[in-house]
């Protein structure tokens, strides 16, 4: 049991440095490395890595061994088509299903999201980790009355590699972004299902334009 837990709190500090940039796309995953920096045994690292490997966060070399999933601007595109499908299938059961409870979960998930998104705009510091944790939590709250275990799990594999783009260049929308979350409030409130797509699509193809404007991925992939 308790090298179960210490394999599972590894992984997840891998899989978190691996989402929030802390080890960048394309950087080798050497085994006496991470041993070191982890500090677990070489057979939990294969069994992360491996499992790391089926979510497409860390790729085998070969004899190498493995590196961090590279990024490119098809990619992301691909993952937001993803994610795109996903939420907006889930969230349309969502609204159809949920109730006043769910309505409560949705209020208070946006409140947070809100107060620190009004934070990062004034201009005041907030942990990357912290910010995109609201976001989460809003975002999967739109969708938790959807009644599919699978669906959910799915969604938030999807999420978390869309995520990745984001950390990597360090993208916040800022006002747009904030408007957008209080639109989707309402529409979710509203049970208002073709808002809602709408409002969807503008947030996520305007986080993937501006990921793709700054340039940060094309530069990662020319210097590989």
């Amino acid at each position: 049991m308790e090298e179960t837990s210490v394999g599972e709190a590894a992984y997840r500090r891998v899989r978190s440095d691996i989402l929030f940039g802390r080890l960048a796309p394309g950087q080798r995953l050497g085994l006496d490395w991470m041993r070191q920096t982890y500090g677990i045994s070489v057979s939990t690292l294969r069994e992360l890595l491996s499992r790391l490997s089926s979510e497409e966060l860390v790729t085998a070399e070969g004899q190498r061994g493995f590196e961090v999933a590279a990024v490119s601007p098809e990619d992301f595109r691909e993952v937001a088509d993803l994610r795109l499908l996903l939420e907006t299938h889930a969230m349309a059961q969502s609204f159809q299903a949920g109730g006043l409870d769910w309505e409560g979960q949705v209020v208070a998930a946006h409140h947070k999201l809100a107060a620190l998104e009004r934070r990062l705009i004034s201009g005041e510091a907030a942990q990357p980790a912290v910010w995109k944790r609201y976001d989460w939590e809003f975002h999967h709250a739109l969708i938790a009355a959807c009644g599919s275990r699978a669906l959910l799990q799915a969604h938030a594999a999807a999420y978390d590699r869309y995520l990745r783009y984001q950390m990597v260049a360090v993208v916040f929308r800022g006002a747009v972004a904030a408007e957008e979350h209080q639109k989707l409030l309402e529409a979710a409130l509203g049970r208002d299902r073709k808002a809602a797509e709408r409002i969807l699509r503008a947030h996520i193809d305007g986080c993937v334009s501006q990921v793709l404007e700054a340039g940060t991925l094309e530069a990662l992939r020319r210097s590989r």
